[in-house]
Formats: structure tokens, C-alpha cells, sequence
């Protein structure tokens, strides 16, 4: 099947550096925020760094919340979520006190109130992941691979059965979610080097794409 990656445009982060590292993949790469462009793509990336309740907002103001619900719920495409992009999946956030898609049934939460003393909030640079469940996003990667963080707001506490892995940063924070075809890194793997590249070939090529 023809693959075709879209990349959702919400006004938030550095999206043509995203899109020149996602491309370098040889599939067809699109930034988009017209929902006519997002029903063609086979994989969706909602991608990371910025403000939740702006960009639940710019979400709101482009009409692309019923069509990602649609592509997410019913069609079942795959769709990564990175950073801003996996708490965007969340019920809801601290940071704007607003509601999100919902698509993982918990909280984003302002980190500062859950590490320990000294710990310094945003949580910036590198750390390593403790894997909880398996799938395919993360085939090859070792305890010891370090990947990419840049995050004041993080999920604290999910359904046992979508975490995907976890960080250690004063508290143990929940780094990556997934259920099926729908993967949160709270990382950003096209942050991270080889690592990276590996954790997004494994989403274009490994998961499943519904027809």
C-alpha cells in the first residue's frame, strides 16, 4: 500500500525540520491543517513543543477535531503524537486547564508539583527509557539508548495496559503511550539521532495501516 505521512499544523514547533527528517524516509511527507489533506494520509504525526490549550484551540479554529477523532476512532489510521503532540491525546491539561482529544483516558500535569526538591523543571536533554509493554515503535531500542526531552508538563499516571514505557526525572513519569495504531512519545525522536530515526522507521514501516 502507498504510505503518505501528514504532519498536522497547529502553529506549534519547528514543523519543516520534522518534515525534513520524517522525508529523508522516502515516503511522501505533507504539513497540513485542512482536514480534506488529512483524510488521505495513511500515518499522522501531531507534533511536539508549544502551548496545549493554544493548540487545542488552533485544533478547534481549523475544524480538525471531529476528522482526527474520525481518522483515530473509526478509520484507525496510525498516528504518532510527539511531546506537545502526545499530551494533546490526553483528557486534559494543566497547562491552559483545558480539555484534549482524549484519546488515552488521563491527565497531562505540571511537573514541577510531583519531582523532588532541586529537580530543575522543564526536563531538558537526554534520558533513557524503561520499556512496559511491547510494540513495534520501539523494536530495537536497549535500556542504555538515550533519547530526547524537552517538557515542563508530563502524564504521571495511566491505564497499566497504554504505557508504553517510562522516565526517571525525579519522579518516574509515563514517556510513551500506545493502543494499538495510537503512539505518545513524550520524547522527540526526531530529536534523537539514530535512535530516532529507528523509532520513526518503525512507525512508517511496522504499524498498521488500516485500508
Amino acid at each position: 500500500m502507498n504510505r503518505k505521512i501528514v504532519i498536522v499544523d497547529y502553529g506549534m514547533g519547528n514543523l519543516h525540520s520534522l518534515k525534513r527528517i520524517v522525508s529523508s524516509h522516502n515516503i511522501p511527507v505533507t504539513i497540513s491543517n485542512k482536514a480534506s489533506e488529512l483524510l488521505t494520509a495513511t500515518h499522522l504525526i501531531l507534533p511536539g513543543v508549544g502551548d496545549f490549550g493554544q493548540a487545542m484551540e488552533q485544533l478547534k479554529r481549523n475544524e480538525l477535531i471531529e476528522v482526527l477523532n474520525y481518522l483515530a476512532l473509526e478509520e484507525k489510521r496510525p498516528i504518532l503524537g510527539i511531546c506537545l503532540g502526545m499530551q494533546l491525546m490526553t483528557s486534559f491539561s494543566e497547562e491552559g486547564d483545558c480539555e484534549g482529544l482524549g484519546w488515552f483516558k488521563c491527565k497531562t500535569m505540571n511537573l514541577q508539583a510531583y519531582t523532588e526538591p532541586g529537580i530543575k523543571i522543564p526536563h531538558l536533554g537526554w534520558n533513557t527509557l524503561t520499556v512496559k509493554n511491547d510494540h513495534k515503535i520501539l523494536a530495537d531500542i536497549s535500556a542504555s539508548d538515550e533519547m530526547y526531552f524537552v517538557h515542563g508538563f508530563g502524564v504521571v499516571e495511566a491505564m497499566e495496559e497504554e504505557v508504553l514505557c517510562t522516565t526517571s526525572y525525579g519522579i518516574e513519569f509515563i514517556s510513551g503511550l500506545c493502543r494499538n495504531h495510537l503512539i505518545g512519545l513524550q520524547f522527540h525522536p526526531e530529536k534523537s539521532h539514530g535512535n530516532g530515526q529507528g523509532i520513526l522507521s518503525n512507525f512508517i514501516n511496522s504499524c498498521i495501516v488500516h485500508e
